[in-house]
């Protein structure tokens, strides 16, 4: 079936917690690919990532990917994370990107006809509520392939469209034949070869909850 030029959709990625169920499925994200799925489905007008960055870190294992996705069609959303110390005294790492995510899918809804929301949150039910008021017909990718599901519940039972992101790995998925060996992976490979540089960012982004504990 053709795309329908009429169909305006938007991603909303939320990039930890995408990253989180492919690794929990086994597979690491085409950043490319993903892109050009959505792009063959109709009219993609934005494609928004979501991440918190250690900014304190000499160098940030995310930051190649951020900076890969805001040149290659992706509308990149960060903030710093917040660093506090919890009731049994033990230093965590805060970077929640429920909000500007939320207030983005708001002001663009009279604009789309579709929202792709990648994440399974269970805090984006309301969000996603909001949004079909508005007319738009709302997928939200995660899995429950896994033990336990990805996804809460109440957001599965909400969204529209359950999309399982194993249904999609044969279209988002990245080859393993294209991801290099170790000693080889490096600085010559990020500046001549996209989809391994891609890759060896993907495997290194953070994990997918809230809190990081040290």
């Amino acid at each position: 079936m053709s795309p329908s030029p009429t169909n305006k959709i938007a991603l909303f990625i939320d990039g930890a917690n995408l990253y989180a169920t492919a690794k929990t499925l086994g597979f690491d994200i085409d950043y490319k690919r993903l892109l050009k799925e959505f792009q063959s489905r109709g009219t993609l007008l934005r494609a928004f990532y979501y991440t918190a960055i250690i900014e304190d870190q000499e160098y940030s294992s995310i930051r190649p990917l951020i900076d890969w996705l805001d040149y290659n069609g992706y509308t990149v959303v960060t903030k710093a994370t917040k660093e506090f110390i919890d009731a049994s005294g033990r230093r965590k790492v805060k970077g929640n990107m429920d909000i500007e995510l939320a207030v983005d899918a708001m002001e663009l809804a009279e604009h789309i006809d579709q929202m792709v929301l990648f994440s399974g949150d269970g805090d984006f039910r309301s969000l996603v509520e909001a949004v079909q008021r508005r007319g738009v017909r709302v997928t939200v990718v995660s899995t429950i392939a896994s033990q336990p599901p990805m996804i809460a519940d109440e957001l599965r039972r909400q969204a529209d469209v359950f999309t399982d992101l194993v249904e999609l790995q044969s279209k988002l998925g990245r080859d393993p034949s294209e991801r290099p060996a170790p000693r080889d992976r490096g600085e010559r490979e990020a500046r001549h070869h996209a989809p391994q540089f891609l890759q060896r960012a993907t495997t290194m982004a953070p994990r997918g909850d809230d809190d990081f504990e040290e």
